[in-house]
């Protein structure tokens, strides 16, 4: 009796220990969430980013020729690096001879194609010295088929009814899909992720399909993230809860389509302020949109940016600079990349004429120079000018402090006329032509096709 009530005792001493520290795991880990507060790194203020295709921005598709390339970006006026997905790609199911970046084998080790990791540190940084930043395309909802948790942890993965691995989406076919209600798979994942800040010294991720992830797991993935070092997270999606806590950055997919249809003579100008209007009632406030004309996605699947918007490409460009959100320019784009790079197999960029790099370089500089257009809360709120309903001129302004700027876009392939009206007194200097405006002289406007003009009052 006596060793039964001994026992007993020492049953309810370790059960109350155990309670104390559970009860303990489990405030600390709500603290943590209470306590969080994601901060965008100050060096992304008034920044822009440029998407590094490593396989066919250069003839060897290597890090180590891509590295020669990061001087000439940094003049060209790039801040942030992207670069697509460097992993192993799986060989089971693989599409096309080199398969998909996005299908990837193993987190931790790199693709033998484009080089070693000490190739990778090396790009790393040399970026770094070249006071660049570097975030890594990131792939969390789906491996490849010869992936090694399918071995280690099948559990890890959604299963048909007969308990088969199975594509994300149908013509996913080289690509199996992970399941996030396993929480032993958060936790791997976010320690892959970890290995590339404490291995290469990466500034953070973008991430691939970040919707088809749950938010839980990328808020609590952010978290740990920063533990390391402060990152900047890049989310492909369009979802305003992702800017609460765990990222910085979301795509523009709605503004692409929209300037897509705009080009094509589908639909109105309009279509611009339903967007803009949009992005500001749903998104926290501060939050960054990246504007673009072209990615690797666009560019492979729908086509180049002259087959969308024809000799209006530069125009589009200039709406994506100035309204407010972070620029991007793919690989090529400053050549004129004038094809659609194959997905699956080798395709270099021809860089034998870099026939827009004077235009880009002169964009990154406006960006830089200009309060007004800095990213998220640093830089000035949008006010659309709402011209002649038939026109085709898209107008607007962007305020910070006492720098101001009028941006006005016809963004079609005839001449418009409109009127501009503003309250912003001053003499206005545009940007790329040096000429000076007034309020009053902007009464009346004609710009020819494809014509775009930025004023600036400092």
């Amino acid at each position: 009796m006596k060793k039964t009530l001994y026992f007993m005792l020492i049953l309810a001493f370790l059960f109350s220990i155990f309670s104390c520290q559970n009860k303990t795991k489990v405030n600390n880990e709500q603290n943590n969430e209470e306590t969080y507060k994601k901060t965008m790194p100050e060096w992304a203020k008034d920044a822009v980013i440029y998407e590094v295709n490593i396989r066919q921005h250069t003839k060897s598709g290597t890090f180590n020729e891509f590295t020669k390339d990061i001087p000439r970006l940094k003049e060209l006026g790039i801040d942030i690096l992207w670069i697509m997905p460097i992993q192993e790609i799986g060989i089971k199911n693989r599409k096309g001879v080199m398969g998909s970046y996005y299908s990837i084998k193993d987190y931790t080790k790199t693709n033998p194609e484009f080089g070693s990791l000490e190739d990778f540190k090396n790009l790393v940084n040399t970026a770094h010295e070249n006071g660049m930043y570097v975030i890594l395309d990131w792939v969390a909802n789906h491996t490849s088929w010869d992936h090694v948790w399918t071995e280690t942890n099948p559990e890890f993965y959604t299963k048909d009814s007969l308990g088969n691995f199975i594509p994300p989406v149908p013509d996913w076919e080289d690509v199996i899909d992970l399941n996030y209600d396993v929480l032993e798979l958060h936790t791997a994942m976010i320690d892959d992720m970890k290995f590339w800040i404490e291995e290469a010294d990466i500034d953070g991720f973008r991430c691939d399909v970040a919707d088809q992830v749950p938010t839980e797991f990328w808020n609590e993935a952010r978290p740990e993230l920063d533990k390391l070092k402060p990152v900047f997270m890049l989310a492909e999606a369009e979802t305003p809860e992702h800017q609460d806590t765990a990222f910085d950055m979301s795509y523009s997919w709605w503004l692409l389509h929209g300037m897509n249809q705009i080009a094509s003579g589908e639909t109105y100008i309009t279509v611009l302020d339903t967007i803009i209007n949009w992005e500001k009632e749903n998104f926290p406030e501060g939050s960054v949109k990246m504007r673009f004309t072209t990615n690797h996605d666009e560019n492979s699947w729908n086509g180049t940016v002259f087959e969308r918007y024809g000799e209006g490409n530069l125009c589009f460009s200039v709406l994506c600079y100035t309204l407010p959100g972070m620029p991007l320019i793919y690989s090529g784009q400053e050549a004129g990349l004038d094809h659609r790079l194959s997905f699956f197999d080798k395709d270099s960029i021809d860089w034998s004429n870099i026939i827009y790099e004077d235009f880009y370089k002169s964009m990154n500089q406006l960006k830089k120079d200009n309060i007004a257009l800095w990213n998220g809360s640093y830089g000035g709120d949008i006010n659309i000018i709402h011209c002649k309903k038939e026109s085709s001129i898209f107008a607007f302004t962007r305020i910070k402090d006492e720098n101001k700027i009028v941006v006005i876009l016809n963004l079609s392939d005839n001449e418009a006329e409109t009127d501009i009206e503003i309250n912003i007194d001053g003499e206005f200097t545009d940007y790329f032509t040096g000429n000076t405006y007034t309020k009053e002289k902007l009464h009346s406007t004609k710009l020819d096709a494809c014509e775009y003009r930025v004023l600036i009052i400092d």
